[in-house]
């Protein structure tokens, strides 16, 4: 008992991950592991079920008690986490590239950096309307200007990618401030383009030439997984596309966006000759 409450021990036994399903040997040992000493599971009738099944593999990792990702999940736990690392910061003066993703009511505004020397990945800011607010809920324009404006100041930005729905004004503003050579918008609306830009950023996530710092564990750091981890995959005629898990969700992907934003980015950055190039004076605006 704890302040009058009864307390409930909780022992969750997890069988190892990515066990290999069609090996009998490897399905019973996670299957034992799973179960403990709960002596009275049906092992034998679990191994047969898993081994000879037709159900896709998320469904049998239930008896194995692992975490299940969705069907149509676009990026899994494992993938996301083996591309962490807590060493080489970003510091300031940094090359960098930019994704920004606004909005102005329901939706999160992000803007996420990608260092150019490396594929580190990075928060500079997020804004997303809290579960208690009312329905006149905005997001604080003149802090996504602020944080935009710091990021110019603090780093050496050579690209930033900027989808215009709701700012297309201010995407102009600082296009002049920084630099027309720097500041672009890219419609996310546009399928072909999207399309391709998730494929490359997914497979730089599959290949180790992503990197970020973010297990979740910050209360403004950790959003980047949360959102990443959010996104579902959709196919369209021109590829894969990526979305909330519907339309009315309340798991934000926004950061999502910018990250592939930023990660594109990056990649013309360098293409165009900017990386480790000198950095140029910034005047800024305000």
């Amino acid at each position: 008992m704890l302040n009058g409450n009864p307390l409930i021990l909780y022992d969750c036994r997890e069988a190892v991950s990515n066990i290999d399903l069609k090996d009998p040997d490897a399905v019973r040992a996670g299957l034992m592991e799973a179960y403990g000493d709960s002596w009275w599971a049906p092992i034998d009738q679990l191994v047969n079920v898993i081994i000879y099944g037709t159900n896709p593999a998320h469904d049998y990792r239930f008896y194995l008690n692992n975490i299940a990702e969705s069907a149509d999940t676009w990026m899994t736990k494992i993938e996301w986490d083996a591309c962490y690392t807590d060493t080489d910061p970003i510091r300031p003066g940094d090359q960098i590239s930019i994704g920004f993703d606004g909005s102005l009511f329901n939706d999160a505004t992000g803007i996420v950096g990608c260092r150019l020397r490396d594929g580190r990945l990075f928060t500079i800011g997020v804004w997303e309307k809290p579960e208690k607010a009312g329905p006149d809920w905005e997001v604080d324009v003149l802090a996504v200007e602020a944080a935009m404006k710091r990021a110019f100041n603090e780093y050496n930005v050579e690209w930033a990618y900027c989808d215009p729905p709701y700012w297309q004004e201010a995407i102009g503003r600082w296009a002049l401030a920084y630099g027309d050579d720097k500041v672009f918008e890219y419609w996310t609306s546009k399928p072909s383009r999207m399309v391709n830009a998730i494929e490359r950023f997914r497979t730089a996530v599959t290949t180790g030439d992503v990197q970020h710092s973010d297990k979740g564990l910050d209360k403004i750091k950790g959003k980047l997984t949360r959102h990443v981890l959010n996104a579902v995959a959709r196919e369209v005629p021109q590829g894969v596309l990526i979305r909330k898990d519907s339309p009315k969700s309340k798991r934000k992907i926004d950061l999502a966006v910018c990250a592939i934003l930023a990660f594109e980015a990056r990649a013309d950055a360098i293409a165009d000759g900017r990386l480790n190039r000198k950095r140029r004076r910034v005047v800024g605006f305000g």
